[in-house]
């Protein structure tokens, strides 16, 4: 039975002007909106149209003889991918870090249709390289950059992915009270929460905590299979501590998290608090490197 051809599948979201469009429901509406807040809507119509070109670029690159879909970041809950995928990310950074938990080793060309929008740390192509990636790519001969991935797991079997870094907190931003554990040392927290970041998470959220600590910790490379954590803001107190705040975990080694939050305890990775998972009193999280990657082209 003859082999079948891998699918194209390009991920995007909706540009600003698009956005603004659903809300208001047409562009004049929009625009008279805009303009009584002193804004103007001429801005997002180009950054719109830079998209538009960048995505027509794109498209044509696709070899006609491919199946291609095209699903936005609001649906990569709801859609499954294929384990020969190869996935065109066309947008900002952090649209490749939503995309890489619902990933299982498929190979993904971050395209930045706009750079003077986008750092390009994660979308470093431009759209006139997506053709020749692709057809690397689908030759088995391109350069792929392995990034490690986070995972938690509950001891009810759920489990969260994530590419820069797992939040655990109280949903509505309350103090959270947990007992964390390091190895052989555990401590009580009430605290806003602590996150536990990957190397490619160590250029955001990570970073601007380290900077703030009196003895930063050494955060780990996007490639290195070690994961950062930080508690942050621990409050002390007769039954609280505020000595085990932060910590650098290798490989297989995990951080273990008990439940103290009656109500309202979360989990969710790379911003994504729709997705949350539930964490009730007494639920066990265990955290540390995924054995999933992404496998980003390079």
């Amino acid at each position: 039975m003859a082999s079948v051809k891998p699918r194209i599948v390009l991920v995007t979201r909706p540009t600003e002007y698009e956005a603004v469009l659903e809300r208001h429901g047409t562009r004049g509406q929009a625009a008279f909106f805009l303009s009584t807040r002193g804004q103007c809507i001429d801005g997002l119509e180009a950054r719109h149209a830079a998209f538009t070109q960048a995505m027509r670029g794109v498209a044509a690159a696709i070899p006609a003889d491919l199946r291609r879909t095209r699903v936005t970041r609001r649906d990569l809950e709801r859609f499954v991918f294929e384990p020969a995928d190869v996935v065109l990310v066309v947008g900002q950074d952090g649209l490749v870090a939503n995309t890489a938990k619902y990933l299982d080793g498929q190979s993904v060309i971050g395209v930045n249709p706009d750079r003077g929008q986008y750092d390009g740390v994660l979308v470093r192509h431009s759209p006139e390289r997506a053709g020749r990636l692709l057809a690397a790519v689908l030759a088995g001969r391109a350069e792929l950059e392995v990034r490690t991935m986070v995972r938690a797991e509950l001891d009810d079997g759920q489990h969260l992915l994530a590419l820069n870094e797992i939040f655990v907190g109280h949903r509505g931003h309350q103090s959270a009270r947990y007992r964390l554990t390091c190895g052989k040392e555990t401590e009580r927290h009430s605290s806003s929460g602590a996150i536990f970041a990957t190397g490619t998470g160590a250029t955001g959220w990570a970073r601007s905590i380290s900077r703030e600590r009196r003895a930063p910790v050494e955060l780990p490379k996007p490639s290195e299979k070690r994961v950062a954590f930080f508690v942050r803001e621990a409050f002390p107190s007769v039954a609280t501590g505020t000595e085990l705040t932060q910590g650098v975990v290798d490989a297989p080694a995990q951080v273990e998290i008990v439940s103290e939050m009656s109500e309202n305890g979360v989990l969710f990775g790379d911003g994504i608090e729709s997705d949350a998972i539930e964490l009730p009193f007494g639920v066990r999280a265990r955290i540390g490197v995924a054995a999933v990657v992404l496998n980003l082209v390079h």
